[in-house]
């Protein structure tokens, strides 16, 4: 099986895309795509190329086929790059792509860990534990190339004017809290704040 770096390649040069290929630095993300004359879009490219350790990583066998681990410090650099930016994950085991914009990766549910590192002295290194199915899942990269098109159309909206809970995450469940804000309210605090 190819890369999949290879396979980004040749899929943003058969689309004529303009990309600047980042994959050998540590710290740039892997990719940097023109869309077109005002937007350029950075991502970062991992797969999954084998099974979890379940003890290692203390997931059940149910877990396994939907987790995947990424770096602490992947993750920051993602955001060291947004709003523009995201994560596109290649399930190499069950098939399929997995997109996820820097908002997801934000506000998505996650587990936070140290791994236990030995170079020349004993450290540690930060992972993030995820379900893949927090990711919007796509068959194709035609697929992931119109999501993150998308995400660029309605960033004013993503940004700026969604009130309420963005995204559907699996595993979460957002409720409802609080006593209900009128208008009243949004006088009160204005009146007071400003």
């Amino acid at each position: 099986m190819v890369s999949f770096e290879q396979e980004i390649k040749a899929f943003l040069s058969s689309r004529k895309l303009v990309y600047k290929d980042g994959s050998s630095s540590f710290k740039r993300l892997d990719f940097s795509v023109k869309l077109d004359e005002n937007w350029t879009f950075h991502f970062d490219a991992k797969e999954k190329r084998q099974k979890i350790n379940l003890f290692n990583w203390k997931i059940t066998a149910e877990q396994e086929p939907h987790t995947f681990i990424i770096d602490d410090l992947a993750a920051r650099k993602i955001l060291a790059f947004g709003p523009y930016a995201g994560m596109v994950v290649r399930d190499n085991l069950l098939g399929g792509y997995y997109f996820y914009s820097i908002l997801d990766l934000f506000l998505m549910p996650k587990t936070r860990v140290n791994r236990p590192i030995e170079k020349n002295t004993k450290a540690m290194k930060g992972k993030w534990i995820i379900d893949l199915r927090s990711g919007t899942k796509c068959s194709n990269m035609d697929e992931v190339l119109q999501l993150i098109r998308n995400y660029i159309t309605k960033r004013e909206d993503l940004f700026l004017n969604i009130l309420d809970c963005y995204g559907n995450y699996h595993g979460e469940n957002i409720g409802e809290r609080g006593e209900v804000r009128r208008a009243e309210h949004w006088d009160t605090d204005v009146k007071e704040t400003r």
